[in-house]
């Protein structure tokens, strides 16, 4: 009876619609785009479907909160299996999880969060889509006689936007920093994204393509076929060895006169690849790096970044057909626009509490905002991970259902480490275990690794297609090698 007379009162309550001719203010609880009916449901806005954003989506009550994801990407990438995709490893499909799987359960908008007015719990959104109409946007003038580009502005859906929250999270991670040295960020490729993984891809193919042009001199094959990391981290290293793989099997069936002239080149600032790994891991690595042919220069330091060529300090000028940039975080540029919160003074993320929530330059705590993954710090100082992201993203699932189910909060967040872990090419990894609280301690190398590896990343896929999808690209890459068709 009580459920009749609330469903009742829900539908005798006032629409809300906003005027079609301002970008108004949007309040979430519908699912229809021409009107919408009031909710009693706490409106939860996620910002962000990376592995904070996208692991709370998974694991909040969504019958009890009515969810809204905003972000740029309409989709969760399984970032570790970027390094396989960049070379045909694995299908690009199966490194990602689209939002909207969820249907109905969830409001999901392709748009950006430019700023956040917590005061009155309102954020500012610009669409994400129209590529081509950005284009034509940034190209306009301030001539107010060019009739030909008026219409772009009136483009329907590209209009700004705000909405209202109850509760907030930020999970908008962070960017590939470049401190500052000119060219990176316009010659260099990153990989931090699955359109990452397809430009460096096409661009691998490319560099071979064109070292088979009569025109080319052999000087000239070199530099085209000298492949370049900056950064010896995991996502460096696991592409080092992937490429290596992609070189000595397929590519060396289908460009015979050229392999021999290919290199790759790992740098960084430190003196060993693998910094937050055991020491041990560390020479094993570089040992068996050594014995293949890629080169490790550690105290390196990039001063610029030119089209087909990259200065360092300590050699001059370095020729490469290919820069691959994975080194460093920056914060994203909502974080960056957010003056009023507390931040870390080394990473400018926003200082949070044991619960994920920022305070106030005036020490007030937001109770109903959080922030979680890159983008945020604890005191505790936890490494940048996606193990970081994701536990606390499922951390606060628990803290938020036990809210509005009204039941004993979990606590402060308690980061179990599970280990590290990392591909090098030819069936092997390596397992670092020496750290972890639970479970059993040491490390492992060789196919073994390489197994758990594999194993591991396997059933951390978020659904069963991508398990089936993963396990089909492995076995037929194995089989029949990757494919090699660039479009």
């Amino acid at each position: 009876m009580l459920r009749s007379t609330a469903a009742a009162a829900r539908a005798r309550a006032p629409r809300t619609a906003t005027p079609a001719t301002s970008p108004g203010v949007i309040r979430i609880g519908a699912r229809a785009f021409s009107s919408s009916t009031a909710t009693l449901k706490q409106q939860l806005v996620i910002l962000g479907s990376g592995w904070g954003g996208y692991e709370l989506l998974r694991k909040v009550d969504r019958r009890r909160y009515d969810v809204t994801v905003l972000s740029p990407n309409s989709y969760f990438a399984f970032t570790p299996l970027l390094a396989g995709a960049s070379v045909g490893t694995v299908d690009f499909n199966s490194c990602v999880e689209p939002v909207r799987r969820y249907g109905s359960d969830v409001t999901y908008y392709q748009a950006w969060a430019d700023k956040v007015d917590f005061k009155n719990k309102r954020i500012t959104a610009m669409p994400a889509t129209g590529s081509a109409l950005r284009k034509r946007l940034n190209a306009q003038t301030t001539d107010e006689s060019n009739e030909a580009l008026k219409p772009a502005t009136s483009f329907p859906g590209y209009k700004p936007f705000t909405l209202t929250y109850d509760k907030l999270v930020i999970a908008v991670g962070c960017y590939s920093a470049t401190f500052g040295i000119p060219g990176v960020s316009a010659h260099a490729y990153f990989l931090k994204d699955v359109r990452d993984a397809a430009k460096i891809r096409a661009r691998i193919l490319e560099c071979f393509e064109l070292a088979c042009q009569p025109t080319v001199t052999d000087e000239e094959r070199r530099n085209l076929l000298n492949f370049v990391i900056v950064g010896g981290g995991p996502t460096g290293v696991e592409f080092a060895g992937e490429l290596h793989d992609f070189l000595t099997s397929d590519l060396t069936r289908a460009y015979p006169q050229l392999v021999h002239l290919c290199k790759i080149t790992i740098y960084d600032v430190a003196s060993h690849i693998l910094g937050a790994f055991d020491k041990s891991l560390q020479q094993y690595a570089e040992d068996k790096y050594t014995r293949r042919g890629i080169a490790i220069k550690g105290n390196r330091h990039v001063t610029a970044v030119h089209e087909g060529a990259l200065d360092i300090k300590e050699e001059g000028r370095v020729h490469a057909g290919l820069m691959v940039w994975n080194t460093g975080l920056a914060p994203n540029p909502l974080i960056d626009s957010i003056d009023d919160l507390e931040k870390d003074p080394k990473t400018h993320s926003l200082q949070i509490s044991e619960t994920f929530n920022p305070r106030t330059r005036e020490g007030k705590v937001l109770s109903d905002v959080f922030c979680i993954g890159d983008a945020s710090a604890l005191e505790n100082k936890l490494p940048a991970t996606a193990q970081v992201a994701s536990q606390e993203a499922a951390w606060l699932a628990r803290i938020l259902n036990a809210e509005v189910k009204q039941r004993a909060s979990p606590g402060p967040f308690q980061f179990t480490n599970r280990g590290t872990m990392a591909y090098l090419g030819d069936w092997t990894a390596v397992v670092d275990r020496s750290k972890v609280e639970k479970g059993p301690q040491g490390e492992l190398t060789g196919r073994a690794a390489w197994l758990l590896w594999r194993s591991a990343y396997l059933y951390q896929s978020m659904s069963w297609r991508n398990m089936v999808s993963l396990l089909y690209h492995w076995f037929a890459t194995w089989l029949g090698g990757r494919r090699l068709s660039r479009f």
